[in-house]
């Protein structure tokens, strides 16, 4: 048994496929060896992942007072092109802000549900892809700043889409892309103040995730209004839980709930990988 504060998944992308691990206090459980096993979860209450509240979780794994205070959930992070720390100009925490958008970012374009284009830190890849369940990627861009990122993303948005259909994405539904062709074309649409940051076109990276059945009607679980949840895990992919029965769990949006697990009832000890797509 397991009981702790939810936090996105970690992973580790291998030969075989992306490894899921969820952090708890003293341990980690590798998800993966989980698959084939009966999971009950059960919702013990909330924790700021910040300042530690046991007040309901407001957004981002955040009590409401944090979400409005802390750097980490400042405009600039879900829109790049609002970062300023390259002026010198404060958000919320200016030392904070110039750690995080000054350093390299990447551009990129991502297969899941979809194509699409996206914006995160080097040093997050693949992690950034592997969490919204892309299949394949490439990038476009590498710049030293967030902001630039922003600028190219802002652009790129007239001719690609910048969301991902969970849904789609869970049940494996992708469109064929030729990826060369969508390379050109983002490269042709490009802003003149990012052009001197292309990268070179490259094959794209293929991503295996552990499924071993894709829900065809997905069915969300909102653990607190449910508080327990029990069911077999076939599969993960993105920050989701996949269970037998078609429901699906979203780690990274339940961040915050203080959660028991247990594992039991295994039907199998192997762990299967789709190709990547």
């Amino acid at each position: 048994m397991f009981e702790g504060v939810l936090i996105k998944m970690r992973t580790a992308l291998e030969a075989n496929g992306v490894h899921y691990y969820l952090k708890f206090p003293t341990d980690f459980l590798h998800l993966n060896n989980c698959i084939n096993q009966q999971l009950t979860l059960s919702f013990k209450g909330y924790e700021c992942l910040s300042c530690g509240s046991t007040a309901e979780t407001f957004r981002q794994g955040f009590c409401r007072k944090c979400f409005f205070e802390q750097p980490q959930a400042g405009d600039w992070v879900m829109r790049p092109e609002l970062s300023q720390a390259h002026l010198g100009i404060e958000d919320r925490d200016l030392a904070f802000e110039q750690k995080v958008q000054l350093q390299p970012h990447w551009v990129y374009l991502a297969l899941s549900s979809h194509l699409k284009v996206g914006v995160t830190r080097k040093a997050q890849i693949p992690t950034r892809w592997i969490d919204q369940g892309a299949h394949q990627a490439i990038p476009l861009l590498e710049v030293p700043n967030r902001y630039l990122a922003g600028v190219a993303e802002v652009a790129l948005k007239a001719h690609f889409s910048d969301k991902t259909n969970w849904r789609k994405m869970l049940q494996n539904e992708a469109e064929a892309v030729d990826f060369e062709q969508a390379y050109t074309l983002a490269v042709d649409h490009l802003p003149a103040e990012v052009t001197d940051y292309i990268v070179p076109y490259q094959e794209p990276q293929n991503i295996g995730f552990p499924v071993q059945q894709y829900p065809q009607k997905v069915k969300s679980l909102n653990l607190v209004k449910s508080q327990q949840y029990q069911g077999v895990l076939k599969g993960i992919k993105g920050q989701y839980l996949i269970f037998e029965d078609q429901t699906v769990f979203n780690i990274r949006s339940n961040e915050g709930l203080v959660v028991e697990f247990s594992v039991g009832g295994s039907s199998s000890t192997e762990i299967p990988f789709d190709s990547a797509s």
